[in-house]
């Protein structure tokens, strides 16, 4: 059975910073492109970053450019999001998610195959 657990979600004030982790069993996390999408209540999910198997490519949404950074650990089976500078329209559910046919630039919700259930981020002005 696969699984993706996300933490490190919390309270933190403007210009704060957290550390999402991201675990996956049940998958060999490494063979896989990993993302990270949010989603703020009335609105739909949004892509925030992407990290190849590899770990050598990344991409991020232009709203957390040089604010963000998606990392993993293969040994680990872990991805993460390095959050700084946070805003308070980074208040969201943060969400990771594995796509199991490597796309080169999987940007929307539909290219992912399996969600964690989320970790919510929550950034006070």
């Amino acid at each position: 059975q696969v699984q993706l657990v996300e933490s490190g979600g919390g309270l933190v004030q403007a210009g704060g910073s957290l550390r999402l982790s991201c675990a996956a069993s049940g998958l060999t996390f490494s063979r896989y492109n990993t993302g990270w999408f949010r989603q703020a209540p009335g609105k739909e999910r949004e892509f925030v970053a992407r990290i190849s198997w590899s770990g050598g490519n990344t991409y991020y949404a232009d709203s957390v450019k040089g604010r963000f950074t998606i990392s993993r650990d293969n040994a680990k089976n872990t991805v993460y999001l390095q959050m700084n500078s946070l805003k308070p329209e980074d208040t969201a559910v943060y969400y990771c998610a594995a796509d199991l046919r490597n796309r080169g630039l999987a940007t929307t919700p539909v290219m992912y195959d399996y969600w964690g259930q989320g970790t919510q981020v929550t950034v006070s002005s």
